[in-house]
């Protein structure tokens, strides 16, 4: 079992551990098994690397991002210039059909909206400008609608789950209603529930995923 302190310096060492991170001031604080992360940092890539860093530490249940990004003068770009970059950003990642995507930037934070095929590619859009400077934040829009006419195989998915060395004896179950999967079950990381929706994901004719996993683990009820 951990208490909330150990929990605490456990995701503050994870994230010192990251070298985009290891000066970052970023704050933890843990509340069985809810990690809150404050602070401020000067790209939208320290913010979401902070965020991971977290999500792997086993004993998180639950993460809330409170980080700021705030540049310095160097930093601060006209919503207009990040476009242009967003999209040749979008145009350069060969997973991505930037054709279909629709880009708004409004002070720095970035909206992707558009219909893609696959989950992997709505992934691949947010990481192919999470680098840029002068980004702030994305709000990843983008719908899924799977070319796919097939029926969504739930066996296949199970397998899947099966299969993989992180998740495979945890007790999960897998529900379909047409393009819809929902998740269920009990997982004891963070880790392994976002992990069992990329599965989850990957299967064809898929375009919805209801992720109703929960993270149960042992806290010492401790400040």
């Amino acid at each position: 079992m951990k208490s909330n302190e150990s929990l605490q310096k456990d995701v503050q060492e994870a994230i010192k551990w990251e070298p985009l991170l290891n000066a970052a001031e970023i704050g933890v604080i843990a509340k069985d098994g809810v990690v809150t992360l404050t602070g401020t940092v000067d790209s939208y890539i320290k913010k979401t690397e902070a965020e991971d860093a977290a999500k792997k530490v086993s004993g998180v249940s639950a993460v809330v991002e409170k980080i700021e990004v705030k540049f310095g003068d160097w930093g601060i770009k006209e919503d207009g210039d990040i476009a242009r970059e967003v999209l040749n950003a979008l145009k350069w990642s060969w997973q991505v059909p930037s054709d279909k995507i629709e880009v708004k930037v409004e002070k720095g934070w970035v909206t992707l909206e558009g219909e893609l095929s696959w989950n992997y590619q709505k992934d691949a859009a947010k990481t192919a400008i999470k680098n840029l400077l002068g980004v702030k934040g994305v709000i990843n829009s983008i719908k899924i609608a799977s070319d796919v006419k097939d029926a969504v195989e739930k066996a296949d998915i199970e397998k899947a789950i099966a299969r993989n060395w992180s998740i495979n004896d945890q007790d999960i179950h897998v529900k379909v209603a047409g393009n819809r999967v929902t998740l269920s079950g009990e997982v004891s990381s963070l880790f392994q529930k976002d992990e069992a929706q990329r599965i989850a994901w990957n299967a064809p004719g898929v375009w919805f995923v209801d992720n109703e996993i929960s993270v149960q683990y042992d806290y010492l009820m401790m400040d």
